[in-house]
């Protein structure tokens, strides 16, 4: 009986011990992944950087007078339809 509870004990001290080493592997993967990873980035020049700046800028006032427009339209057609139908 004793025998057993020892080869058990050894049985879950091991599949915890290779749980960690598999863990370690998989971070040490990961951690070696990222750095192959970020050395493969570059940073954008000033020049880049300041052109999608204006590009972003222009199409957030387009985007912005075209909803003005929309809201504008369907906000008097709304009001119209509800003057005509409060009137009757």
């Amino acid at each position: 009986m004793a025998k057993s509870a020892t080869v058990q004990a050894t049985n879950a001290t091991e599949r915890v011990g290779n749980s960690l080493k598999g863990s370690f592997n998989r971070f040490k993967s990961f951690y070696n992944d990222v750095r192959s990873e970020m050395k493969k980035v570059t940073t954008p020049s000033r020049k880049e950087v300041q052109a999608t700046t204006v590009v972003v800028i222009i199409t957030v006032f387009l985007f912005g007078a075209y909803f003005a427009v929309v809201d504008f339209v369907m906000g008097h057609s709304i009001d119209k339809l509800l003057r005509y139908f409060s009137h009757r």
